[in-house]
C-alpha cells in the first residue's frame, strides 16, 4: 500500500512538471507580433491611351511565357477598363498590344501593392 501511495505521488509530480513549465514568469514581457494579412490580388487594367488595346497578357514574373490573351475575342477601347484577380501573390509582368501592332510591357509589378495598371500612349504604369 505504501508503494502504491509513493508511486501515485511521484506520478502526480511528473504530471505537474509540464504545467509548471507553461506558466509565464510575471517578470517577462509579452510582445505581440503582427501577422501579415493575405493581400488582395485584384487589379484593374485601364486604357487611358488614344488607341484600342487588342491583346492583354499578364503572368507571374517567375513564368517564362505570356500565356493566353486575357481579352480573348474582346478588345479594350480608350476610356474603358477590365478587372482581374491574380491567382498568386508576388510580382507580375504585363504586356499590351494595340490594334496598330505596337506593344508595351511592364515587369515586376507586385500585385499586393499595385491595384491599377494604366495603359497610356507612352506605355504601362502601375499604381
Amino acid at each position: 500500500m505504501a508503494t502504491r501511495r509513493v508511486f501515485g505521488m511521484a506520478l502526480a509530480g511528473l504530471l505537474a512538471l509540464p504545467l509548471a513549465a507553461c506558466q509565464q514568469d510575471p517578470r517577462s514581457t509579452v510582445v505581440a507580433v503582427p501577422v501579415q494579412a493575405v493581400c488582395d490580388t485584384s487589379f484593374r487594367v485601364s486604357n487611358q491611351s488614344s488607341a484600342t488595346v487588342a491583346q492583354l497578357y499578364f503572368s507571374h514574373s517567375s513564368q517564362r511565357g505570356w500565356g493566353a490573351d486575357q481579352l480573348g475575342a474582346s478588345v479594350l477601347p480608350p476610356g474603358r477598363f477590365v478587372s482581374y484577380r491574380a491567382a498568386n501573390t508576388g510580382n507580375y509582368d504585363f504586356r499590351v498590344v494595340w490594334t496598330n501592332g505596337q506593344a508595351a510591357e511592364l515587369r515586376g509589378v507586385n500585385v499586393c501593392r499595385a491595384s491599377q495598371i494604366t495603359v497610356t500612349n507612352r506605355g504601362l504604369v502601375a499604381s
